[in-house]
Formats: structure tokens, sequence, C-alpha cells
């Protein structure tokens, strides 16, 4: 009996202690070790993985296999994005070669999960074990990795909310898009393990949130966990109603966690960011900075630089012939296109190489013109004004034409109040700039559904957007909600892809453009175009780069017939995926509708 006894204090003796060390430690170094004790979970899901694979299990239990270890990262996801991207992408980047940002003679070869998917869906080729194990082993480094640095880093309780509110966003604009696991399509499932670990995590929080608002704590958590019953309820990815999930889940838990956060003094942050620090979703009006986009801040916009610019823009005095101007080829009824298959050039004698691209949004990417040559709007205007097909102008003749006029001058000193000389090449770039950088469209009937008007959308356009969304897999490229190729939810890289665009609709055989090639002669880059937004398409055509579809079904069909491969595409590095989409007539039709409900004709 003495011995049952003298046990039973030394348990409660250590549980004690334990409980006393839990309660000394800080929410964040509470958060620190959830999420160790997740990397560890997911490195053992991912070795069972590697066993099974090489003991030959049944095809069956292998696929299984992937997606408890896939699962298993994701609850480690929202954290491992935050402080450890690299080692993310490492673990779960796109199955694309990439070239190296520290050198660029060397091309950076994919390695993770969406590289190991292939080979295990949908059906498994034994012929590939060898390679499929050496993709395994390359992905266990680097969860020893993503462990010895959740294990030094320092986590901040509003770099923590800040992290949570971002994957929210991470869910709805990739994850349940597909992004991710486009062939295993366990989509939903896996957001449902993201949700998890934001569950419990609050749960750390719960007091803190508790003694600011007493239902707010209840409120999240709730919203998780109708989230996490809807997912387990729906998971068919071609019939996911996203609308329904982001409106009545998505929407209102990022709102409720950016409250938490301001409730608990926890929401200030003073680096500018594309898509800004206090927006509660993706969808709240002025989300996003242009400004982010800009090479210092001395470039950022201003009231005075925009009616400068504009008034540039319409003036063909920047031109070497004196008759052409910005708005030549960018006209605003057409969303600031042309409606032509391609420019005249300047001299009336060609045509320029390729489609005109909108200008409404431009100032949302970081990367611009179809090959992506250049990064700031300043840049862009260097290029077409020197441009001897399109304005074929001089900057110094310019500058001298501007110079001697009193009304630019005066202009010119308002916009740039600060200099004794503000007539110069890089103020006028910069006034075009921030004139472009002002045409932000992001009130369109879409954009004001998912503010909770209801009235915006019918039953066919909703149907068109979880179609994008979903089995037309439009949304895996041209991103919600910019709908470009700038990549959420940092909104920081824009992706170029390689889909075969044909030189004549309906026939075999490519469009010769090489595209992002022709600046670096890199196979990785032939025929490499921009990712470009698909907001205002209905006043657009014609489309591609090329200009080759002249409507939007054109486009649709192309798209649900394979892409580049119904035209005869034979490229290695094709980045569409090579299946036909097998959308119905009305499915077509529907994702048309929704489409031109990315219209906003307020833009000036």
């Amino acid at each position: 009996m003495k011995k049952l006894l003298i046990v039973i204090f030394l348990l409660s003796t250590i549980l004690w202690l334990a409980c006393r060390q839990r309660n000394q430690q800080t929410h964040a170094q509470q958060v620190q070790a959830f999420q160790l004790l997740q990397v560890e979970h997911a490195d053992s899901a991912l070795r069972q993985l590697r066993l099974l694979v090489k003991t030959g299990a049944q095809t069956l239990v292998l696929q299984q296999a992937f997606k408890n270890a896939r699962l298993a990262y994701k609850r480690t996801e929202f954290l491992t994005e935050y402080y450890t991207p690299v080692t993310a992408k490492a673990l779960n980047g796109a199955p694309i070669p990439v070239m190296d940002d520290n050198d660029q003679h060397r091309i950076d070869l994919p390695e993770g999960f969406q590289v190991i998917e292939p080979y295990l869906f949908p059906v498994i080729d034994g012929n590939n074990k060898a390679e499929l194990l050496k993709q395994l082993d390359m992905m266990i480094p680097s969860f020893k990795r993503l462990k010895q640095l959740t294990q030094t880093q320092e986590l901040a309780d509003a770099q923590i909310f800040d992290a949570m509110r971002l994957e929210v966003f991470r869910i709805i604009t990739q994850g349940i898009t597909g992004f991710d696991a486009p062939i295993a399509q366990n989509s939903m499932a896996e957001a449902s393990a993201v949700l998890s670990t934001l569950h419990d995590v609050l749960a750390i929080y719960e007091d803190d949130i508790t003694s600011k608002d007493e239902n707010l704590y209840q409120q999240l958590q709730q919203t998780i966990g109708k989230s996490r019953r809807y997912l387990s309820q729906h998971t068919g990815f071609n019939s996911f109603n996203r609308m329904a999930f982001i409106m009545q889940y998505a929407n209102p838990l990022s709102v409720n966690l950016a409250k938490a956060s301001h409730l608990l003094g926890i929401d200030k942050f003073l680096e500018m960011r594309a898509l800004k620090a206090n927006a509660k979703t993706v969808f709240d009006e002025h989300a996003f900075d242009p400004d982010y986009y800009t090479a210092s801040y001395d470039a950022h916009s201003s009231p005075a630089k925009v009616e400068l610019g504009k008034r540039l823009f319409y003036d063909p005095i920047l031109s070497g012939t004196g008759k052409r101007s910005c708005a030549s080829c960018h006209e605003p009824p057409k969303a600031f296109t042309d409606g032509l298959v391609k420019s005249e050039s300047i001299d009336g004698k060609t045509r320029i190489r390729r489609n005109t691209p909108t200008l409404l949004n431009a100032g949302l990417q970081p990367a611009l013109f179809y090959d992506n040559r250049v990064a700031y709007l300043e840049d862009q205007a260097t290029d077409v004004i020197n441009n001897k097909d399109e304005m074929h102008g001089s900057l110094p003749a310019a500058l001298k034409r501007l110079g001697a006029n009193p009304a630019y001058n005066g202009l010119f000193k308002r916009a740039f109040p600060k200099v004794k000389e503000p007539v110069t090449d890089y103020n006028l770039r910069n006034a075009l700039g921030s004139y472009i950088r002002s045409l932000e469209s992001l009130n369109s009937p879409f954009d004001k559904y998912m503010r909770g008007d209801r009235t915006q959308l019918n039953a066919a356009e909703v149907n068109g957007f979880n179609l994008y969304m979903g089995k037309a897999k439009c949304a895996t490229c041209h991103f919600m909600p910019l709908f470009n190729g700038t990549v959420p939810p940092d909104y920081r890289t824009i992706e170029t892809e390689v889909i075969g665009v044909p030189a004549i609709a309906g026939k075999l055989g490519i469009d010769d453009d090489k595209g992002k090639y022709e600046l670096r002669k890199i196979n990785l880059y032939k025929y490499a175009f921009r990712t470009p937004t698909v907001r205002n398409i209905a006043l657009t055509a014609p489309y591609m780069h090329n200009g080759v579809f002249k409507t939007l079904e054109d486009v649709v069909d192309f798209y649900n017939k394979g892409g580049g491969l119904s035209a005869g595409a034979n490229l290695p590095n094709l980045t569409l995926p090579f299946d036909e989409l097998h959308l119905t007539p009305q499915d077509q039709k529907d994702i048309v509708a929704f489409l031109k409900k990315l219209t906003d004709t307020g833009t000036k």
C-alpha cells in the first residue's frame, strides 16, 4: 500500500510539473510545440508511405498512405508556408522545373508531394518504383530541415493569427480548386485537415479571446466545426459548391480571425503587402495595394501623379509622329484594349506582334508583357515609347517638348514637388505608371456578390463560378480574386504557362511565337506566356497572345478539348493538364455567363 501511495504521489508530481511548465509557456511557445508534433506526424506518415512502396503494397493501400501523408502535411501548412516558404516549396511545390532565383543558368527540378502524386494516381506503374522511392528519399531531408527550423524559429502571436487568416485565403484560392492535388482530388479532406489545425491553435488562445469577447471564440470554433462538417458531407470534387463554402464558412472565418487579432491588439503590421494585412477577406474593397509592385517608396502613386499620368496617357506628344497616344491602342470602352487581333504598327505598314492586353489591374502583378520581360510599369512605359512599331518615340525628345509646355510644367511640379527640375525621364514614366496603377477594376457584379449582394449573380452564373473553380480547372492558373497568374495568398510571383496556342483556330499547328524563350534561350521557356487576367474578359476579345480566338465560347471549347493537345502541341514542357475536361454544353454556357460577370465598367 505504501509503495502504491508513493507511485501515485510521484505520478501526481510529474503531472503537476508538466502542467506548471505548460502554463509557464507563452501561447506562441505552445503553438510551436504543437507545430513540432504535427511535423513529426507528417514525417512519420511519409516514412510509412515509403515503406509501403518499398515492400510492394497494393495500389489502394499506397494511395491511401499518400493521402494520409498529405493530410498530415496539411496540418503543418499554415506555419510551414508562413515561416519556412522555401521548405514548403520543397515539400509541396508545383511539379514543374523553375529557374533558380540566384543562378539563372541553373534549373531547379521539382520535388515533393505534387511530383509524387502522378506516380500513384490514377494507377500505379510498377516500372516507376525506383524513381518513386528516389522522390520519397528526397523529401525525408526536407522534413528533417522543417523540424530543425521549427525548433529554432521564434513565433509571435501576431504572426500566428496572420498565418491562420492567410491559410483560409490559401484554402479558397488554391486548396479547394485542386491546385496542389489535381489528380488525387482529395481537396475537401485536405481543407478539413487544415481547419482542424486552426481549431487546435485557437484553443490555446481561448481564455484571451473570451476575456475580450465572450461570444467570439465560440463563433470561431463553431464556424470551423460547421466548415469541416460541410467538407465531410460534400466530398465530390466536381460537384462541390465552392461558392456556398466560401460565403457561408470561409469568409466569416477570416473576418472573425481578423476581429480576434484586433481585439488581442496583435493586428498591426508595418510592412507593405500586395494583399493588405488588414484585409478581412480577399474580396474586400481596396484589399490590394498596387504600390506594393513599385520599385521604391518614391515611386508610390499620388493624386497629382495620377492626374499627370492620365494627361500623358491620352496625349500623342510621347510618340515619334505626334499622332499616336497610349489610348490609341488602349481604349477605355474596351477595357483598355483595342478589339483587334493585333494592332496596326505606327507606320501603318505592318501589325504589332502580339494582341493588346488590358491595362485594367495591370498594376496588380509583379511582371508585365506577355513574356514577363519587365517588373515595373515604369519600365513598360520605356519599352512601349521606344518601340519602333508601337510609339516610335524618344524619351529625350518627349521631355524637351514637355519642358517647353507651361501646362505640363505645372503638372510636373505638383506631382513631384520635392525636386527642382521635375520634368525628367523617370518622373514621366512614374506618372504614367501611377495612372495605370489607378486603373483598379475590382467592383464587378461578382465582387458585389462576394461582398453580400446576392442579387448580382443568378443560379447559372454561380454554377459557372463553381465550374471555373473546380471541374474546368480554370482557377488553378487564373487565381481568384484577381483572376490572373499572380499566386495567392501573398501575390508576390506570377506564373507563365505553356498551353500550346494554335496559329489558326480549329486547325492543327501551334503559333510560332516562342514567348519567354526569346528573352532567355532556355527550353523550359519555349512557348511560355504570362497568365493574363480574365477580369473584364467580355470586353477584351479577341483572345490569347495572338488573338486567335474570337469569342469566349471558342476559348472554353479549346480548353475543354484538352488545350494545346487538340492543336497538335507535342511539347515536353506543356504546363496545361493533358486531359479533356468533359464539360457539357450547359457547363460551357454557365462558365461563359460567369466570366461575363467579371466586367467592371466603372474604371476610366
